[in-house]
């Protein structure tokens, strides 16, 4: 991909405007948050201009965000954050991605490096029995004809009622497992289809079960508060979004939305921007299909999880109760929102697109569970599977100047084909494991499309969260055990 060359001014050491002036039909300027050393491998593709592409969308307000993981995306850059007004603003399904609710679910345990360790390698290769993954995986539950509709409507409450984890999980969820508003007549035959036998699936990409230990707490009250109180403690992370459904629904939405552009005459820089007024025909279908698509990936989350519990207590020889097992907390980061915020003074209704960006809502807001009012929102942020992991709180700053967002991951910096051209998955393997990283994948290819060498340094993309002050590290993880696709 082509270097960028356009316009950016340096606001301070880890903000970056692209002035409205740069292209003439932008409506905001667009702001990148990133480090000095980052700029190299951001301008080295053509990130920026999607972000700029993004300041023409009707109805946007603030800036066309980009938080510090960014890199190339369909329409909006990954990392991409965009808030319009309900009232005369548009929706854009390249605003959410393909991977509709991809996301990142953190447990807790009871048990230390010293319990688990001994027993790594049976308990990963476990989880890889219990989980079904890679590309194009079937999973374990049956569902009986037209019971989709119900996974679609109920999300994670429909799996806890057939048995697949506990109601308590359902508080540690981001909008309860359950978005309101779903309605799944809007999600096509085909997408439905797509998404029967795949419920319960890991699926392949950069998705993965991790186990991890605990080896650095930043913030001692605020980890207490969410059960991380001590240097070794085992946890277990879950990586994965709507499978099949949320990519056709996406697919479907997109090519609706380049038809309707004509008839609202809405005029973008880039098809991949395909979009419609918020509250058009159009674009309430588009989000009543997307929160269907975001209720089946906390269904899908919630049921590996189960599975999880289940392999962790068999191999450990401890019953949930004894080993903990706990959810913290689970993050969207491919998902767009109807929420009130402040613009210019006053409060607006926005429709605020997160594309590869978490929420990272602050103490005392009203969709933080109860648990963690006095702290904030927990925000999980992986790395890759050779590196450390985070986990952070939202802040009052992240209201005023990001829509309450923050950053989702690492972030790549070379192409999963780059990847493959440069690695061999094999010897990704040995690296691994030569550090101490037990690894089950499904192929070796895809292992070399997800290694370190392919992302940014993930604790250079917190450390720019950090202090700019848009979410707050409280803990870190590192992998001992890692189940991919």
């Amino acid at each position: 991909m082509t270097k960028w060359h356009g316009s950016l001014e340096k606001v301070d050491e880890y903000r970056w405007r692209i002035p409205r002036s740069y292209k003439a039909g932008m409506r905001v300027d667009g702001l990148i948050y990133a480090s000095q050393s980052m700029l190299e491998s951001i301008t080295g593709e053509q990130a920026p201009e999607q972000v700029a592409n993004v300041a023409f969308l009707p109805g946007i307000v603030g800036y066309s965000l980009a938080m510090p993981d960014i890199h190339w995306g369909y329409g909006f850059a990954i990392g991409g954050v965009a808030a319009t007004r309900v009232r005369d603003g548009v929706v854009s399904p390249g605003g959410v991605g393909f991977d509709i609710n991809c996301g990142v679910r953190l447990l807790r345990t009871n048990l230390t490096g010293e319990d688990v360790l001994p027993k790594i390698k049976p308990l990963v290769d476990a989880l890889y029995e219990a989980v079904p993954s890679g590309l194009g995986s079937k999973g374990k539950i049956r569902l009986r004809p037209g019971e989709i509709d119900e996974v679609l409507a109920k999300g994670s409450r429909w799996a806890v009622e057939h048995g697949y984890g506990r109601s308590e999980d359902l508080a540690s969820t981001e909008e309860y497992g359950e978005m309101a508003g779903a309605d799944p007549a809007s999600v096509s035959v085909r997408a439905k289809e797509r998404g029967v036998p795949q419920l319960g699936t890991l699926g392949s990409g950069n998705h993965f079960l991790e186990v991890a230990l605990v080896d650095h707490i930043i913030e001692p009250e605020v980890a207490g508060t969410m059960g991380i109180n001590k240097i070794g403690q085992v946890m277990l992370l879950i990586h994965c979004g709507s499978r099949g459904l949320g990519y056709q629904t996406a697919d479907d939405y997109i090519k609706q939305m380049m038809a309707a552009m004509k008839r609202y005459q809405i005029e973008v820089p880039d098809r991949q921007l395909a979009c419609a007024p918020v509250e058009s025909p159009e674009g309430q279908a588009y989000l009543a299909a997307m929160r269907c698509s975001a209720n089946y990936a906390w269904a899908n989350r919630q049921a590996i999880m189960h599975w999880v519990r289940e392999a962790f207590c068999r191999v450990l020889g401890r019953c949930e109760a004894d080993a903990g097992l706990e959810l913290i907390y689970d993050v969207a980061h491919n998902i767009a929102k109807i929420e009130e915020h402040e613009v210019a003074g006053r409060r607006e209704m926005l429709c605020v697109h997160r594309k590869g960006a978490t929420r990272a809502f602050p103490p005392g807001h009203p969709d933080v569970p109860e648990r963690y009012a006095r702290v904030g929102q927990p925000v999980l942020i992986p790395g890759d599977m050779g590196r450390v992991s985070y986990v952070l709180v939202g802040t009052e700053l992240a209201m005023k100047e990001t829509f309450g967002s923050t950053c989702h991951g690492a972030g790549r910096v070379k192409s999963r084909t780059a990847a493959k051209r440069m690695l061999k998955g094999s010897d990704v393997l040995k690296s691994l494991e030569a550090r101490g990283i037990t690894v089950r994948a499904g192929s070796l290819p895809g292992l070399a499309e997800e290694a370190s060498e392919a992302y940014k340094d993930v604790t250079e993309v917190v450390g720019v969260a950090q202090s700019t002050g848009i979410s707050r590290i409280v803990a870190r993880t590192r992998p001992i055990g890692v189940i991919k696709g």
